[in-house]
């Protein structure tokens, strides 16, 4: 599953490469995140680096369901209009 960090990352007017960097992490490991292939605490860490809440990080479908990347468990996300 893909993860919004690098969409979070342009809203919050930061590059993927700062971000590693203020998390001590490589590219890499921050690439790989992206995809979905990550931890709980590497996604709170991103999630606390950027000030978004971890459930920003998620691609939420058309139903507004997601899946947890570390638990596997369906999450459903509401939204409200502004």
């Amino acid at each position: 599953m893909k993860l919004r960090i690098k969409e979070v990352c342009q809203k919050c007017n930061i590059t993927q490469k700062e971000l590693a960097e203020k998390l001590g992490v490589s590219e890499v490991t921050l690439s790989r995140a992206s995809n979905g292939n990550t931890s709980l605490p590497l996604l709170e860490n991103i999630a606390a680096a950027l000030g978004v809440e971890v459930s920003e990080l998620f691609a939420a479908t058309k139903e507004g369901i997601i899946h947890c990347p570390y638990c596997g468990k369906s999450i459903t996300i509401k939204t409200e209009s502004v």
